[in-house]
């Protein structure tokens, strides 16, 4: 395919782990399994930083944060720094987005030249953490388990009307694109904020799941004492002191949480269908920037290198690509540089400062032995940590905490740290020696804590007076829709149709 079109699907926070290979069976998400079929999938793919707007401007520009200095949700997401959207456009793309992309800062569109729809969340400098208050919670914006205990069904929420917006919209640039007027090739970009907590479902999806085996996690609660050092300021960060959690609120927050996959997977099969219906051929892209933990270890939501909050779904069709399944370990920043590569798009100006790899020759066969690098500095955070997924291992490491080492093909539950096992000594010293060369940890905290101070004064600032937010404000030509004086009513009626009337 020449210039092939381009479908984006996202969503926020799905368990990579429910996508062993395409969704797992007991889901009710059809339309995802059809797509999967036909689909490269990636069944260890992993996310740059378990957080949503790091997470996300990794997914859009190829870098780790601590190249972009998106460190958290409240980090400004330079205007300077080429996404994919940038490349495609520079080679001749429309380039359109419709939902959340959690940009932070005035720059709103990032390469994007339309964009359907505003953000679901702040794009100001309000969610930022301080390195140099460890312990403080900052309670109007920090999860809290009130997501658990609050679980359970509603018809409408704030996520649920966003969401509904987002396809919407997107079904409706779509029907837009297939009349023609644009001889361009396109990439639209479909972003969604669910499953993400929280776990509030429609009583349709709530239904489907009344007979689930999947509702309690399969690794309990440690205990608070139990925990490793990061997992234990999680817990204080999330406040769970304030709740009491008993098993029916875990029950109903997995439930809520299948539900919407299920919510998505319908959206998702409308804007297929217009594909389908409008005969537009695209590759299609379907990824998550992060996961949730939904309980195992008694850890909810993400901000930890566990598999639950790590790992993504990843899965592409296209024509070019082999339909089956890859175990070898990828990340999100691997999308930029395929999806370069998928439209012949020459990204070798900024390759030296783009840590993703295609994962085309991936696909193909041929092997790939670069360790996966995942970084986290936000919330619950008092230094960075930095992981690396290397064959059956994962490596983390932070500054305040001891090693954690896992053979994820012997313990995928990740019960079983071998950081101080004489006989994985070698291996230890191995991914060291890999994750020194790549991080300075001193430098990156320093950068971050320049970060948060920057952003605590300019935000304090643009607070006193006059407030003009950031927010992106969508724009409707409403002189340009329907039928208007200026336009001939034939001409409408037919260029407006498709297909077009005899």
């Amino acid at each position: 395919m020449t210039n092939p079109n381009i479908l984006i699907l996202m969503v926020d926070q799905l368990n990579g782990t429910l996508f062993p290979d395409g969704p797992a069976d007991w889901l009710h998400a059809p339309n995802l399994k059809k797509l999967a079929e036909r689909s490269t999938r990636f069944a260890n793919a992993y996310t740059a930083s378990p957080l949503c707007a790091p997470g996300r401007a990794s997914f859009m520009s190829g870098q780790l944060p601590s190249r972009t200095g998106v460190y958290d949700n409240a980090a400004e997401f330079r205007s300077d720094i080429p996404t994919y959207a940038h490349h495609l456009r520079r080679a001749g793309y429309y380039t359109c987005l419709s939902g959340k992309m959690h940009f932070v800062g005035p720059d709103q569109l990032h390469g994007f030249e339309d964009r359907l729809t505003t953000d679901i969340y702040p794009a100001d400098f309000g969610w930022t953490p301080d390195y140099r208050k460890p312990g403080e919670r900052i309670d109007w914006w920090y999860h809290n388990m009130g997501s658990v205990t609050g679980a359970g069904v509603a018809e409408i929420s704030n996520q649920m009307e966003y969401d509904d917006e987002v396809a919407y919209n997107a079904t409706a640039k779509l029907y837009d694109l297939a009349r023609g007027n644009d001889d361009r090739p396109w990439c639209v970009t479909v972003s969604f904020t669910h499953p993400h907590d929280p776990y509030v479902a429609r009583k349709k999806y709530w239904d489907l799941y009344e007979d689930c085996e999947h509702l309690l996690p399969e690794v309990a609660d440690l205990g608070y004492d139990n925990q490793d050092p990061h997992s234990k300021r999680i817990f204080d960060a999330n406040d769970w002191r304030s709740f009491d959690i008993t098993e029916e609120d875990i029950r109903k927050s997995r439930r809520a949480y299948f539900s919407n996959i299920s919510y998505l997977d319908d959206k998702i099969g409308e804007i297929l269908e217009v594909l389908e219906t409008t005969r537009q051929e695209a590759i299609i892209l379907f990824v998550s920037d992060h996961g949730d933990m939904l309980g195992e270890r008694g850890l909810w939501f993400k901000m930890n290198f566990y598999e639950g909050s790590a790992r993504v779904p990843l899965m592409i069709s296209a024509p070019d690509l082999p339909v089956g399944r890859i175990d070898t370990p990828v990340s999100t920043i691997d999308v930029a540089p395929t999806l370069g590569a998928l439209a012949g798009v020459d990204m070798a100006e900024i390759a030296p400062w783009t840590d993703g790899e295609d994962l085309l020759p991936l696909a193909k066969g041929v092997e790939r032995t670069a360790p996966v690098a995942m970084e986290y500095a936000a919330e619950a955070s008092y230094a960075p940590l930095v992981s690396l997924r290397y064959g059956k291992w994962k490596y983390n490491r932070c500054a305040l905490d001891p090693d954690q080492l896992y053979n994820l093909e012997d313990d995928p539950k990740e019960l079983n740290n071998l950081a101080d096992s004489p006989e994985h000594a070698g291996t230890l010293e191995t991914l060291r020696a890999k994750s020194d060369a790549r991080w300075d940890l001193e430098q990156f905290d320093a950068d971050i804590r320049a970060s948060q101070a920057r952003r605590w004064v300019v935000y304090e600032a643009l607070r006193q007076g006059g407030y003009y937010p950031w927010d992106y404000q969508p724009l409707q030509k409403a002189s340009e829709r329907y039928m208007r004086n200026h336009m001939d009513l034939n001409t409408v009626e037919d260029s407006q149709r498709f297909p077009r009337g005899e």
